[in-house]
């Protein structure tokens, strides 16, 4: 992972880009972390936003917490729906 300063950003913006492309790039300021510079080149438009979204981060997690079922508990319920 990288470290550049903001001056460093503000002079070198495309290489920590390019950078970004392959790895986290951390931005500090007065040597501490401000910011992380994230590539999505390739990525889609819904992807980048659904990545960034606390909201949806929350959703996850709170989805995670929840019991599951194993597929073949699943299989036998959708086979009692269908008779």
């Amino acid at each position: 992972m990288k470290t550049v300063t903001v001056r460093d950003l503000q002079r070198k913006i495309k290489e920590c880009i390019d950078e970004a492309q392959r790895d986290r790039v951390i931005i500090t300021r007065r040597g501490k972390p401000v910011a992380v510079l994230v590539g999505v080149e390739g990525d889609d438009w819904e992807t980048v936003i659904l990545e960034t979204d606390p909201k949806f981060w929350k959703l996850i997690q709170e989805r995670r917490k929840q019991p599951t079922i194993s597929l073949s508990q699943l299989k036998a319920r959708l086979g009692r729906r269908r008779s």
